[in-house]
């Protein structure tokens, strides 16, 4: 498979707010520094507001009628924001396909190795598939394969949750099957 070398935008990790003097609207909701509903204020009477406490006034919920704007520190909830986005960020985790080979004449220490890295890549939250590809002779006997890979999950159900994604199946001259932590 080829790797794309394009460079991507670069995606901001909070989305833009309007501050001060940005902000287009009229009339805005007025949400002060402790977070408490003042109500409805011009823009003019909101900075005036805003700057008598030495703060910013930002809009944070532009999609409201009117659009919801709060006293309060820019940078520091900008910071806060940026945080809690990088936070998110990292917990989130793409399910990825890993693949694990086999043979059907596989030593047993071969075999241990081999479930060890399925059983790291199922911890990790990512799928297995587990493939044995026929050479030969071998592709007259594919029930030696389905053998191995009942033994080889055999092992694995031993040490970590499974369930079976895609049964044991063969496609020319492969037997493959998809296992995913339960």
């Amino acid at each position: 498979m080829r790797i794309s070398r394009k460079k991507r935008p670069q995606k901001p990790l909070i989305p833009h707010y309007a501050v001060n003097e940005k902000i287009r609207a009229e009339e805005v909701r007025l949400i002060d520094a402790e977070g408490n509903n003042v109500g409805i204020f011009t823009l003019r009477e909101a900075l005036t507001k805003a700057r008598e406490e030495e703060l910013d006034l930002v809009i944070v919920n532009p999609k409201a009628e009117p659009p919801v704007a709060q006293i309060l520190e820019f940078t520091a909830f900008k910071y806060q924001k940026e945080k809690e986005a990088r936070k998110q960020k990292a917990k989130s985790h793409v399910s990825e396909l890993k693949g694990i080979r086999l043979s059907v004449r596989i030593g047993q220490h071969d075999m241990d190795i081999r479930k060890k890295q399925a059983e790291r890549f199922l911890n990790e939250g990512d799928k297995v598939k587990a493939e044995i590809i026929l050479r030969g002779r071998e592709n007259a006997r594919p029930e030696l394969a389905f053998e191995t890979l009942n033994k080889f999950k055999a092992m694995l159900e031993a040490s970590v949750p499974l369930r079976t994604e895609q049964e044991p199946t063969k496609q020319g001259n492969k037997v493959t099957a998809i296992y995913v932590k339960r």
